[in-house]
């Protein structure tokens, strides 16, 4: 039976959120979502959010509910895209998103290519894929972060992800069961004054 998620604050605050049909998408949690937001939050003012792997759109509409102005979704399968369509509507925020099908690694590029910046982002990948801290590297590269932007990695709580890497400083780390959640902070200036960036730079493949 596939647990009710619902927004938990702001503005849409109590909408219940439809889930992605079948089993290949792990929806945040309601408690999850909760203390996530309280260590990133847990309020906005303004701002644009991306939700890299979306799913259901959970993350990115709880944003919106808390004060971004935007949200970018983005997710490879149709289903997710379906479902990101119904939450938003349900929610009354899809004047404030836009809903892309597409690789993680592609739609980073054709952001970039739209000059796009974020000052908050989701990565929640299936846990069979452990490339985020290589994702955030390539958003670096990318120039889609903007100075400051917080970076939400959500993983199987058995991997880890490296504290500091390039431009990347993990500031808060919790653990929820199967569940990690790490807060990264987006310093560029550490490596314009000559830190390096980790060995882990190549860009994901299409």
């Amino acid at each position: 039976m596939t647990r009710q998620v619902r927004v938990v604050s702001g503005s849409a605050k109590g909408r219940p959120l439809k889930a992605v049909p079948g089993t290949g998408t792990r929806p945040t949690t309601d408690k999850v979502k909760e203390a996530l937001f309280s260590m990133v939050g847990p309020y906005f003012e303004g701002g644009t959010a991306l939700d890299l792997f979306a799913g259901s759109g959970g993350l990115g509409i709880e944003a919106l509910s808390r004060g971004m102005d935007k949200a970018v979704f983005v997710d490879l399968e149709s289903k997710s895209i379906e479902v990101i369509r119904m939450n938003l509507k349900a929610t009354k925020l899809e004047d404030q998103a836009a809903v892309y099908r597409n690789d993680a690694g592609r739609a980073l590029k054709a952001l970039a290519k739209r000059g796009t910046t974020f000052d908050l982002v989701f990565l929640d990948p299936p846990y069979r894929i452990k490339n985020g801290h290589e994702l955030m590297l390539t958003m670096h590269e990318l120039e889609l972060l903007e100075p400051e932007a917080t970076i939400v990695l959500e993983y199987e709580s058995k991997h880890n992800y490296p504290e500091q890497f390039g431009p990347f400083e993990q500031t808060r780390k919790a653990l929820y069961g199967e569940t990690a959640v790490s807060i990264y902070y987006y310093a560029p200036e550490a490596v314009e004054d000559g830190e390096s960036i980790t060995p882990e730079e190549e860009a994901p493949h299409d």
